[in-house]
């Protein structure tokens, strides 16, 4: 039954470990409805909803909340309206883990630090629980340049059009790595970031990172990697599916291959 994914999932990632902001949990179907099949992705949009559709999904679990923000119709000639119609239609239901599944051990920013190799990892921000809290900081086993670095970090993402960006000397020795799963230009000047060699994030604009950068040539402060946000999180995808296929023997359980990093192709590329 649906109630019982919701159970592990709460146990999983509590809904009360979520951002004040956030919307997470179930957001369609019914806790008596029969569950075969359940498939992960990062987004709820319309690849991802036409698979689940496809697959004959009992739920589609999304880190992404597809009601974040205040919607006032469902009207199928609306986005959201039309991907909620069709789910209801299969009886499919949508249940979302977001930033109750950032912060913990085996969350979003957590396996992205086990991927790139981070030593002593800890979080940036800590939270209820020592060791969940938002981001990672820690440390490579030798050093390596900038340059080295992004390079690994390209390699342990799936490949997207935007790929990795990197500001900062290439040359530059990095030991000590911060980062944040997701858009993380608000830590730009957590005190932890600014001792660290550098920051992996998502989504940094161009005012807050270039103050970052030249505040690191007055005082000191990270180089900077940034990363799709969709390729960052999608990381967490498989050991969640496999802790749920354990939890809940009989269930199928799949991670969708759909890529739904937003951006298509790049002209004018200059490296």
């Amino acid at each position: 039954m649906l109630r019982d994914l919701r159970r592990v999932a709460e146990e999983f990632w509590p809904a009360n470990t979520a951002e004040s902001w956030d919307r997470v949990g179930l957001v369609t179907g019914r806790d008596d409805a029969p569950l075969q099949r359940v498939l992960l992705a990062v987004d709820a949009v319309r690849e991802t909803v036409n698979e689940a559709v496809a697959w004959g999904a009992s739920v589609l679990l999304t880190h992404h909340p597809l009601l974040l923000r205040g919607v006032h119709t469902i009207a199928e000639d609306t986005a959201k309206g039309s991907l909620l119609a069709s789910m209801l239609r299969a009886d499919c239901a949508l249940l979302t883990a977001h930033t109750n599944a950032d912060a913990p051990e085996g969350g979003v920013s957590d396996v992205l630090a086990v991927r790139l190799g981070l030593e002593g990892a800890e979080p940036l921000v800590v939270g209820a629980d020592p060791a969940s809290g938002i981001g990672r900081v820690g440390n490579l086993r030798a050093p390596v340049t900038l340059e080295a670095f992004a390079s690994h970090v390209a390699s342990v993402l799936p490949a997207t059009v935007s790929g990795v960006r990197v500001a900062g000397d290439p040359a530059r020795e990095i030991r000590r790595v911060a980062l944040c799963g997701g858009s993380g230009d608000s830590l730009l000047s957590h005190p932890t970031v600014i001792g660290a060699d550098v920051y992996v994030t998502s989504d940094l604009r161009h005012h807050p990172a270039q103050e970052s950068l030249e505040q690191s040539g007055v005082t000191g402060g990270p180089a900077l990697i940034d990363i799709s946000h969709w390729a960052a999180e999608s990381l967490w995808l498989q050991g969640a599916a496999d802790r749920l296929r354990v939890a809940l023997p009989g269930v199928e359980f799949r991670v969708s291959e759909r890529r739904t990093d937003v951006w298509r192709f790049a002209v004018g590329c200059d490296s």
